[in-house]
């Protein structure tokens, strides 16, 4: 690779690091062409993009990006794929699914709209994160219950009078 088509990739590679919300680093080495084309498939069925890079050229489009990725450049050893998503627990979903047939990918980080995870031993803590939508839809179905109360009481109590009237009014 020219110097040329390194600056290239690292160009590149920035401008995916500026627009990403979330980022996984995982270890998919030692994976035969067979598990690493269901791990693509998984990948696209998910709407994550799954991509190979060098260490070296990942490091240097960190240190350029306008992001503070922490201690991520730490585990940048060995073989290193990204995961792109614009859904924070989606690749870590994946991850887990794909980890039930095999012992890889391995996670070695994670950036999730500013907030850095390292290790392994973070993908329970990833799965459980909750999306935006299932946040709002949580938000407002707490704020219907309240609402759905007072009205099934009125309901209820409504039903109720009118019975007792009714009652009276054939006495």
């Amino acid at each position: 690779m020219t110097r040329e088509e390194k600056s290239q990739v690292i160009e590149t590679l920035t401008a995916e690091l500026s627009d990403a919300k979330t980022l996984y680093l995982t270890d998919t080495a030692g994976l035969n062409a067979k598990d690493t084309t269901a791990l693509r498939r998984a990948c696209f069925k998910a709407g994550i993009r799954l991509s190979v890079v060098k260490n070296t050229l990942l490091s240097k489009a960190m240190d350029a990006s306008d992001k503070e990725f922490g201690d991520l450049k730490e585990v940048l050893k060995g073989n290193t794929s990204l995961m792109f998503s614009e859904v924070g627990n989606a690749p870590a979903k994946v991850i887990k699914d794909f980890r039930k047939k095999s012992d890889k990918p391995v996670l070695k980080g994670a950036y999730i709209e500013e907030a850095v995870y390292v290790g392994d031993d973070q993908i329970d803590l990833l799965v459980a994160i909750k999306s935006k939508e299932e946040l709002i839809g949580d938000i407002i179905t707490l704020l219907q219950s309240p609402a759905k109360n007072v009205i099934s009481g009125l309901k209820s109590g409504g039903g109720t009078l009118a019975g007792i009237i009714k009652t009276l009014s054939e006495k």
